[in-house]
C-alpha cells in the first residue's frame, strides 16, 4: 500500500517532475503556478509514494476541518502516471481517509480533472470516490467545449458578429498588452457583477512571465484600440479560456466573434477541445443562458466539472 506524505518545499522539483509525466496532470498544478497564491490559502497537498518512487499527488488546500482540491484551483483531484491501475488507486484513497482522520480533518471536498484534460483515461478515482469514501455530487458546473478535429458549425448569429469586425476592419493578434485587457475586463466585471477578477493584475503579470507558453493573451484591435480580449491557458489537450472580455465598442463591433472565430480555426497550437470555461454559479444550481447561449454559438458543448463531499 503506498506511503501518503505531506508535500513540503522540498518536494518542489520532484512534484514538478512528476506532473510533467502524469496523464491527468496541467501546468496548474505546478509549484510554481500553484504556490502564487499560497498567502490565500494554506497548503495541505499530499504525495502518494512506493519505495521512495511517487506514483501520485493530490493538490490540496485546507480550511479549519475541510480538505480541498484545490481550494485555490478550478479542478485538482488525484494526479497519476500512466502506469498506476485501479485497485493502487483505491488502496490510496484508503491510506488518506486514514491519515485525514488523524490530522482531524472531518470534510473533503473534491474536484477531479475533467477527463478532456486526460492524456489516457483517468478516473480510476471516480470509482475509488463511489466504493471508498461513499461521496456525493455536491457540485455539478458545467462548461463549454469544442472538438477540434470534429467541430460543430458557428451559428448565424456568430457568424453574422464576425462580418461586422470585418466591415469594421477589425485585426485579431497576441500582444503582451495584459494592462489594456485588464482595464476592460475589471471595469466589466465591476458593472454587471460587482467584483473584480480572481487574479490581481500583478499576479497576472507574475503568471505570465513564469509561464509564457501556458498563458497568452489575444485580442481584437480596431487600429491601436482595443476592443475585446481572452487570456488562453494552453495545455497538453486543452486550449481553455481563463477570461474573456469586450469593451462597449467592441460588443457592438463584433470583436469577440471574429476573436473566437480566428482562435477556433488557428489555434496557436494543436490542441484537442477548445474549453470556454463555466457558465454556471453557486456549485452549478443557477446556470447564466446569456452566457452560454454565446458560447454554444461557435460550437461548443458541455463539459461537466464536478465536485464531491464525504465526511470522514
Amino acid at each position: 500500500m503506498a506511503e501518503v506524505l505531506r508535500y513540503d518545499g522540498s518536494m518542489q522539483a520532484d512534484w514538478n517532475t512528476f506532473i510533467d509525466r502524469s496523464v491527468n496532470g496541467t501546468f496548474l498544478f505546478d509549484r510554481n503556478y500553484m504556490d502564487y497564491h499560497s498567502d490565500r490559502f494554506t497548503d495541505h497537498s499530499l504525495v502518494f509514494t512506493d519505495k521512495d518512487e511517487i506514483r501520485a499527488v493530490l493538490p490540496a488546500s485546507v480550511r479549519e476541518n475541510v480538505l480541498k482540491s484545490h481550494g485555490g484551483l478550478t479542478y485538482g483531484g488525484l494526479i497519476v502516471s500512466e502506469d498506476v491501475k485501479t485497485p493502487e488507486v483505491i488502496d490510496m484513497f484508503v491510506s488518506m481517509n486514514e491519515m485525514l482522520r488523524k490530522e482531524d480533518i472531518t470534510t473533503v471536498e473534491y474536484k477531479p480533472v475533467p477527463w478532456i484534460y486526460h492524456t489516457q483515461p483517468a478516473e480510476s478515482d471516480l470509482y475509488a470516490l463511489f466504493k471508498v469514501c461513499g461521496a456525493q455530487l455536491t457540485g455539478r458546473l458545467v462548461s463549454s467545449a469544442i472538438r477540434m478535429d470534429n467541430k460543430i458549425k458557428m451559428s448565424y448569429q456568430r457568424h453574422r458578429g464576425v462580418n461586422k469586425a470585418v466591415r469594421n476592419g477589425l485585426v485579431v493578434k497576441e500582444t503582451n498588452a495584459i494592462d489594456d485587457f485588464y482595464k476592460i475586463l475589471d471595469d466589466n466585471l465591476m458593472e454587471h457583477h460587482h467584483v473584480h477578477p480572481v487574479h490581481t493584475l500583478s499576479e497576472l503579470h507574475l503568471l505570465m512571465e513564469r509561464f509564457p507558453k501556458n498563458i497568452r493573451l489575444y485580442m481584437t484591435f480596431d487600429g491601436d484600440e482595443p476592443l475585446a480580449g481572452t487570456l488562453i491557458f494552453i495545455t497538453r489537450q486543452v486550449i481553455h479560456t481563463q477570461y474573456i472580455s469586450a469593451s462597449p465598442q467592441g460588443k457592438d463591433r463584433g470583436a469577440l466573434d471574429m476573436l473566437f472565430a480566428h482562435l477556433i480555426e488557428n489555434p496557436p497550437v494543436p490542441c484537442a477541445y477548445f474549453d470556454f470555461g463555466c457558465s454556471t454559479e453557486d456549485m452549478g444550481h443557477y446556470l447564466n443562458e446569456g452566457l452560454i447561449h454565446q458560447k454554444e454559438g461557435f460550437g461548443a458543448r458541455g463539459i461537466c466539472y464536478d465536485i464531491y463531499t464525504w465526511n470522514l
